[in-house]
């Protein structure tokens, strides 16, 4: 019994690394000039940073509608960068920044200030985590372009190369 659960835990796990690499594939073969590939990335990366927690989805259908030339599905892809194991890091940096900026006049995020932590207080830390999640959205977001833009012109000039063998 022990095996099997070990099989369809293991099926479930390909499938999923099956899953995520044909939906990279998929985008990679889309029509879409590298520069809109990109542009979506940056998109959704700057989406994914944004502390407005519930809300994302909505921001990246509007982005779809509102920006012709954009890749939809990279939007997607790059709302990604906020998954589970990124959120505390995410968090922390941009509150950190946004705290910096505003001449630290909030409290330091560490163990202590959570453990006197009151829901009151919500409201208190979220001025610098929006504030400082902006800065760090768009220096992400202009990365993430970047290394976009290069990765797929570099692939595309690969499999034109290929091509001509």
């Amino acid at each position: 019994m022990e095996n099997i659960r070990n099989i369809t835990n293991t099926d479930s796990k390909i499938t999923v690394r099956l899953t995520l690499k044909q939906r990279i594939i998929a985008l990679l073969k889309f029509n879409n000039t590298p520069r809109e590939i990109a542009l979506g990335v940056a998109i959704g990366v700057f989406i994914g940073i944004t502390p407005l927690y519930g809300l994302h989805t909505i921001m990246v259908i509007a982005a779809a509608f509102l920006i012709r030339r954009v890749n939809k599905v990279a939007i997607l892809l790059g709302t990604n960068i906020s998954i589970t194991p990124t959120f505390p890091f995410i968090t922390w940096a941009g509150y950190s920044i946004g705290r910096f900026i505003l001449s630290d006049t909030y409290p330091p995020l560490n163990w202590s200030t959570f453990k006197h932590f009151d829901y009151r207080q919500i409201l208190h830390f979220y001025f610098p985590l929006f504030i400082g999640s902006i800065i760090l959205g768009l220096i992400l977001a202009l990365f993430f372009y970047f290394a976009t833009l290069w990765f797929i012109t570099a692939r595309r000039k690969s499999k034109l190369k290929q091509c001509k063998k």
